[in-house]
């Protein structure tokens, strides 16, 4: 081989060269690029996951705490309704079925269903008459002008044989039954009304679910 011939191999040769070496250049190049931006990915990924958890720890916290909330008010309501008050000492001796308590600033004298009536009826029996009368005029003398509403209440068992259409019917009954003779025994029709929660507020069991409640509301001033 010539000089010349030399000369001209040994150009090619340095092209070919600095061609390959512009390529690993710029693959390096790129490499790199990728490389940074994987990390970036990688720490996005690990920012947004200790958020995700931090939102998760919050959001827990935070039912936890409206549960606990729920749960002191339920307490709260239990012991205002079960709460017995000076306000009602002068009721006497109660007969047996029948308690007294206060929800809030109300009194409230509550009556076992069995002992105003028999199973599935409406219709109060005589010595539940006598109960209502004696009950009434005490009513009358401790609390002469509060407006008194009378509430009926059932369990949660599914009407079946007695034929009211649903225990909101039954529970309705009884309490108009109440307040007949709340007025029968002389408190004004004006100042005492009628309520039916059928079976939206159940007590222990069922026996203290059938029930009705004579509740003397607080004047409102």
């Amino acid at each position: 081989m010539d000089r010349k011939q030399t000369a001209r191999w040994a150009m090619a040769m340095a092209a070919v060269g600095a061609l390959l070496g512009g390529c690993n250049s710029a693959n390096r190049t790129k490499y790199n690029l990728a490389l940074q931006e994987n990390q970036e990915l990688r720490q996005r990924v690990v920012a947004l996951q200790s958020a995700k958890e931090a939102s998760d720890e919050r959001a827990v916290a935070a039912q936890r705490e409206a549960d606990e909330l729920a749960q002191a008010l339920r307490d709260a309501q239990n012991e205002l309704e079960t709460q017995p008050t000076g306000n009602v000492s002068g009721l006497g001796n109660l007969p047996p079925g029948v308690t007294v308590s206060s929800r809030g600033s109300d009194v409230v004298v509550t009556v076992a269903g069995d002992v105003l009536f028999d199973s599935g009826k409406a219709t109060l029996k005589d010595s539940a008459k006598r109960d209502l009368d004696r009950l009434t005029r005490t009513l009358n003398q401790r609390f002469p002008t509060n407006l008194i509403r009378v509430e009926g209440y059932t369990d949660t068992d599914p009407i079946k044989k007695s034929g009211w259409k649903s225990n909101e019917h039954l529970s309705a009954e009884r309490a108009l039954a109440v307040e007949r003779a709340l007025v029968s025994g002389g408190i004004g029709n004006d100042r005492v009304y009628s309520a039916a929660f059928g079976p939206s507020r159940a007590k222990g069991s069922k026996q203290e679910s059938r029930r009705v409640e004579i509740v003397v509301l607080a004047p409102e001033y």
